[in-house]
């Protein structure tokens, strides 16, 4: 996919250079590495340690056609990132963490594992460890999650036939909620299943060229890091000036 775009290209202005390129991978391996070790650790363990200590059991599931299985996984990924995804955009503390991922000023088919590390880390989570699933069912979905989700972000100059961008989240869908006005963005939610923002009132029709926030200013990798912090940072340098005046 990321190959497609030095051949198919949609946007001159999202081409990706050698900065770009290696900022997306770093994240890419961060998400599956440290976010996988943590959504695991920290979240995935937890629930399945729960789960077995109520005896809670979905057997039922086990014994659902393949096909129903991944649609499964799929809904429940999905159902729990969309509204994950519209408190980011709803509340102050959630959009401090989410707002690096608009920072992007191209859109690229690794960009959608750009961001804070604490926004990768809450949008990973789900219920699915609640659920008795087969792991080749998981697999099958996450993997065509991915693929989606790759496909919404790539600078491919490609649209999917109507059935699809009805159901499944597009470039089209994906790069208006990039748009460089913070109302703008306030829609299409869906990760992979723009189907969410359609049965929740959320959808708009559009595409945007041009995307980022804050004047378009891109940040780098330690500035998205400690992005959620500033406040913080700001008041300590505040505190510390007014020591050094008062010292004075």
């Amino acid at each position: 996919m990321q190959a497609l775009e030095w051949v198919h290209e949609r946007h001159v202005g999202w081409r990706l250079n050698k900065r770009e390129f290696f900022t997306d991978l770093f994240y890419l391996a961060l998400g599956y590495t440290a976010i996988s070790w943590a959504s695991t650790r920290l979240a995935e363990d937890p629930l399945k340690a729960v789960k077995h200590s109520l005896g809670i059991t979905t057997e039922w599931a086990m014994h659902l056609p393949f096909l129903a299985q991944v649609a499964l996984v799929i809904f429940l990924v999905e159902f729990g990132q969309y509204w994950m995804h519209r408190l980011m955009h709803n509340n102050s503390f959630f959009w401090s963490t989410h707002a690096p991922h608009h920072h992007i000023t191209q859109l690229n088919a690794m960009k959608g594992s750009v961001g804070n590390p604490l926004e990768l880390f809450l949008i990973s989570l789900s219920v699915v460890a609640l659920f008795d699933l087969p792991l080749a069912a998981q697999f099958c979905a996450f993997n065509m999650l991915g693929a989606i989700s790759s496909f919404a972000h790539a600078n491919v100059r490609s649209d999917p036939p109507r059935w699809y961008a009805f159901f499944f989240t597009t470039i089209q869908n994906h790069s208006l909620h990039h748009s460089v006005g913070y109302e703008e963005t306030r829609c299409n939610y869906g990760n992979s299943l723009i189907l969410m923002d359609r049965i929740f009132g959320t959808y708009r029709a559009g595409e945007s060229a041009i995307v980022g926030q804050d004047e378009r200013k891109r940040l780098s990798i330690w500035e998205q890091t400690i992005f959620p912090a500033r406040p913080l940072i700001e008041k300590i340098k505040e505190r510390q000036g007014q020591s050094a005046s008062t010292a004075n």
